[in-house]
């Protein structure tokens, strides 16, 4: 199952759930991030954070959705936005057949630099938490099902 993971500056957040499914989803999915409007680098808790936790991030790069709607590029199966909704940020949509799921998790970049810790953990157990659920469902099961208990996910804290 192929997945994008969307939020708008591609720093944080997305890049968080994009390498926290590569890892746990252990080859029964593959997770790719993305944003509206990329600031153009990850942000460096991500890295730390991401980095303490033993995650290979060699491919780490904030980036573009419009890379994946360029010819050649993987089809997503799946497309989850991890905008904040008390931040007001404008999640983006993606246009096409996927499956879609919002799974909103406040911006930990919008914190002050002395709260990083706190709030990019906080971020990343919400991340973790959905990603473990998610793949614990069948993921080659009813198209319907997948798509509510995927939204439903949404939800978990």
């Amino acid at each position: 199952m192929n997945i994008l993971v969307l939020c708008t500056g591609n720093s944080a957040r997305s890049i968080l759930l994009e390498h926290i499914l590569n890892q746990a989803g252990q080859g029964r999915v593959r997770a790719w991030s993305a944003g509206s409007q990329p600031t153009g680098q990850v942000h460096p808790q991500s890295l730390t954070l991401l980095g303490d936790k033993g995650y290979d991030l060699s491919d780490a790069r904030s980036k573009s959705w419009d890379e994946f709607a360029a010819d050649g590029a993987p089809e997503m199966d799946l497309v989850i936005t991890v905008c904040g909704s008390a931040a007001e940020e404008t999640c983006p949509m993606w246009p096409g057949a996927p499956l879609r799921a919002h799974w909103g998790v406040e911006d930990p970049a919008a914190a002050a630099e002395a709260d990083w810790d706190a709030a990019f953990a906080t971020a990343y157990d919400i991340l973790s938490r959905r990603a473990k659920a998610f793949l614990a469902l069948p993921l080659d099961g009813d198209r319907d099902a997948l798509a509510d208990d995927i939204r439903k996910i949404g939800a978990l804290q």
